[in-house]
């Protein structure tokens, strides 16, 4: 199969330009958090996540070049499965960002080192550093809101995990500043220990995102059952197309697997009918789009079957 089905191309346009606005306002971000960081271990953390926030919307961006190709002699079955790859790529980023900010925030904790905000001079007055950090900080918070919650529909409606994971990048994004906030009224206040406790809070958050998105990335190349958008629970348009083909051949095994957002079935035990359903009537209520393909073979196979 190639191409993008009717029914996600315009949505599939849509998440092209949200990830091109990632890209740009993350970077005006970064050029503001660079600036004003300083010596807080929750500003670094920020700036660091920030960077390795950038590679699910890269990845996506590439993904989505390659996904509509043609099959080639070289890839004769197509590039639907290189949002698979993206995926991993995505969760695998995550869980890195998580994994930087435990380690970093952590340790400076234990080590008991103690962060300073010192003044700046700007136009020839004296103003305390820690003021610019939470204007940055409160400036990195108001992009990954709303990109976040523009992403979540589109990545629902094009069953897209990395979409899905980035806008989980973007929430972990926002925390990060307001946990930096935080740190930083804390360390004027004089509870030296506020900044890393910030970070270590958020990088507790994000690290889970990124294990379980890791899991279901593996999962997937796997060619285990298809897993849900928002967890590892096996999804449930994958059971009720079992239970579809199931009723219409109730002696024969059905396997299903995911392949980037799209279901691909097998019935054994079965040769190919000369009448098949429409996939509208095989998906039922579920988007019919998402039935990338339905393979048939006489002969069972050994292993367990079915969707779970």
């Amino acid at each position: 199969m190639s191409g993008i089905p009717q029914p996600i191309r315009h949505d599939f346009e849509h998440g092209k330009k949200l990830e091109w606005w990632t890209i740009f306002w993350t970077g005006t971000v970064i050029v503001v958090m660079y600036f004003t960081m300083g010596a807080s271990q929750a500003m670094q953390s920020a700036l660091i996540e920030d960077f390795l926030s950038l590679i699910p919307a890269i990845t996506w961006l590439v993904a989505a070049r390659f996904e509509p190709r043609a099959p080639t002699e070289k890839y004769p079955y197509g590039f639907v499965r290189v949002n698979s790859l993206a995926f991993l790529v995505s969760a695998v980023a995550l869980a890195l960002v998580g994994t930087f900010v435990f380690y970093e925030s952590a340790s400076t904790l234990l080590m008991g080192e103690h962060p300073t905000v010192p003044p700046v001079s700007i136009f020839g007055q004296d103003i305390w550093l820690g003021w610019l950090m939470i204007a940055a900080l409160v400036y990195s918070i108001f992009p990954p809101v709303i990109l976040g919650h523009k992403k979540q529909p589109v990545a629902q409606r094009l069953r897209d995990k990395v979409l899905h994971t980035d806008a989980l990048m973007q929430k972990a994004d926002w925390q990060t500043g307001l946990a930096g906030i935080l740190g930083i009224v804390g360390i004027g206040l004089g509870y030296w220990w506020a900044d890393s406790a910030a970070a270590l809070f958020i990088a507790v958050s994000i690290l889970k995102d990124g294990i379980d998105n890791v899991r279901i990335a593996s999962a997937e190349l796997l060619d285990g059952a298809p897993r849900q958008l928002e967890g590892s629970d096996i999804s449930g348009e994958a059971m009720r197309l079992e239970k579809r083909l199931l009723d219409l051949w109730p002696d024969c095994d059905v396997r299903i697997r995911e392949s980037g957002r799209y279901l691909f079935a097998s019935v054994e035990g079965m040769a190919t009918p000369d009448q098949l359903p429409p996939a509208k009537e095989l998906m039922g209520g579920d988007p019919a789009w998402r039935l990338g393909r339905l393979t048939f073979s006489p002969d069972k196979k050994d292993e367990p079957a079915g969707a779970s």
